[in-house]
């Protein structure tokens, strides 16, 4: 018997097809501004990222205009574009009808999802995912490519990896900054007693690939908030966060608005538990949920720097293993859906009472002028590197772009020194807030808490513009701000790629019990700084973004 391939028609393309149609019939008019992107994924059912592959084909067909930072406006069907035009409305099984004829919807269209696809029989002795090829809507492919980052390897996160390497989500990236203690191993299913005071990160990566040997993993054994780059979050399919502090999770929550990334938000306590999808531009983003108290008790926190870092690691959440197994799995279920890219709830969230056994979902409501409500424009691709860039290069390369006036803003304050007002003594500091101590704020010779001074902005003054990005708290392959006053530009540290973001981690299978370290070198690209200070080529075209004023 001979098995043909079934057709399956890419969604994107069948809103297309709706958009050409609507073209061709008169419904719009060219230079007609299209319904903002939330309006269309309502009206059409569909996700942001089927909306715009689907906006993105038109354009390309000089059926659509992309007006940076305005929205998308109808150009004129001509002789150039029409042919293309009735391709992509006939292959959606709609004929272009007179204007005279065509009459405006009386209900939001949702398109369908196509419940056919290619057909796959699996062996099921030899191929370990074969049974998800049975579930109608699993697309292999989606998820074997997918790269999902993990935040946290405690109770949650061990449930979420290990969910995700079961599933056969091809790449997962895992960051923790904790060590295991005896105390973990009641509620993390990855963690042993022989893997006591080692980093959870790295043992719960290499247990993902005893989990599911055909998966890639990396890990890194650091703060979120200080040692992941942004261009790590930008190459993303979703972030799952498993968190047990506000100060972490408004971290993520605005790394990902930046660069336009959902993620998905877990917290438990005992046998409570909620989880929560974040999609920018749809609904409530994290910052929105937090009350004004709590906004005000994180600014209090910060009013002393040097106590932020210390109350971050007193962090203890009491669970137990099986909330932690009900929420991990729900988590792992909405970074799923977003893989395949089926519909969520953006913006509320869900709790679990597991005293009475109880779920209910409610909205968010979404705050206007919230502060993590901000996406960057075009980016930049440097072939810079953190450690061997300094801050002079990178500042050249700003002001070639934006003017003499450039800065360039760091995402985290530099404590430039540290002043007793005893003693008046002065010790030059220039580190990271998050790398110092608040026994280092201690004067050496009263023991009192000292003065910092602290700065986040470039201007090109400073006395230590020789130094490298790295050694001012810059992770490797992040994205960096520099503006004129009226816009913005950013910059990636796109050189350090290869070495930032590889899923190489563990691909030699070592057993843990050996003790032995398991590392993958990556090779350096050369990068030279004459090859940074070409700034006239590096320049940005477009995504220009106005600063608001303050008041």
């Amino acid at each position: 018997m001979k098995i043909e391939r079934v057709s399956h028609k890419p969604l994107a393309e069948t809103v297309a097809g709706e958009l050409a149609a609507s073209l061709l019939n008169g419904s719009l008019t060219p230079g007609t501004q299209l319904p903002p992107e939330r309006e269309l994924i309502v009206k059409f059912g569909i996700s942001r990222a089927t909306l715009r592959e689907a906006l993105k084909m038109l354009e390309k067909h000089s059926l659509l205009e992309s007006r940076p930072h305005v929205g998308w406006f109808a150009r004129e069907v001509n002789e150039s574009n029409l042919t293309r035009a009735k391709e992509l409305a006939g292959r959606n099984g709609r004929q272009a009808e007179s204007p005279a004829r065509s009459e405006p919807p009386t209900s939001p269209i949702r398109v369908p999802i196509a419940s056919d696809k290619p057909i796959r029989i699996p062996n099921l002795n030899k191929d370990r995912l074969g049974t998800f090829d049975f579930i109608s809507w699993w697309d292999r492919d989606k998820v074997q490519n997918a790269r999902v980052m993990v935040i946290g390897a405690g109770a949650l996160g061990n449930e979420v990896i290990k969910n995700l390497a079961l599933m056969g989500v091809g790449h997962i990236f895992i960051v923790d900054f904790d060590k295991i203690e005896m105390a973990n191993l009641s509620r993390s299913v990855l963690f042993r007693e022989t893997d006591s005071n080692r980093s959870k990160a790295e043992i719960a990566a290499a247990r993902a690939k005893t989990v599911n040997p055909q998966v890639h993993v990396q890990y890194v054994n650091g703060d979120v908030t200080s040692k992941v780059g942004l261009g790590i979050f930008r190459r993303m399919d979703a972030v799952i966060g498993c968190l047990d502090n506000r100060e972490a999770r408004l971290a993520v929550n605005r790394f990902c608005y930046w660069i336009n990334k959902p993620w998905v938000d877990g917290a438990i306590q005992e046998l409570l538990g909620l989880v929560r999808v974040f999609v920018p531009g749809q609904g409530a983003c994290y910052e929105c949920t937090l009350t004004e108290q709590a906004l005000r008790d994180l600014s209090l926190r910060y009013s002393c720097p040097l106590l932020a870092r210390q109350n971050v690691l007193l962090g203890k959440v009491p669970t137990t293993p099986t909330i932690a197994s009900i929420i991990g799995a729900m988590q792992s279920q909405e970074a799923l859906k977003l893989i395949n890219s089926m519909p969520v709830e953006p913006g509320k969230v869900t709790h679990f009472n597991g005293m009475v056994n109880e779920m209910h979902t409610t909205a968010y409501v979404p705050r206007d002028d919230c502060e993590s409500h901000w996406t960057y424009g075009t980016i930049t691709e440097l072939p810079a590197r953190a450690e061997r860039t300094t801050l002079d290069d990178l500042l050249r390369i700003a002001c070639a772009d934006l003017g003499l006036n450039a800065v360039i803003e760091l995402d985290q304050e530099l404590v430039t020194k540290f002043e007793c007002p005893n003693c008046k003594t002065v010790e030059e500091v220039l580190r990271p807030l998050g790398e110092v101590s608040l026994e280092a704020g201690h004067c050496p010779n009263c023991g009192i808490l000292r003065e910092a001074f602290l700065t986040h902005v470039i201007t090109g003054e400073e006395k230590f513009l020789h130094r490298t990005l790295a050694s001012v708290g810059v992770p490797p392959l992040h994205i960096i701000r520099a503006h004129n006053g009226e816009e913005y530009r950013f910059y990636e540290l796109t050189g350090d790629l290869d070495q930032a973001l590889h899923f190489h981690d563990f691909e030699t299978r070592i057993g843990l019990e050996d003790k032995k370290e398991m590392r993958i070198r990556i090779k350096e690209a050369p990068l030279h700084i004459k090859d940074i200070k070409a700034a006239p080529v590096l320049r940005v075209g477009s995504g220009r973004i106005r600063l608001r004023d303050e008041k």
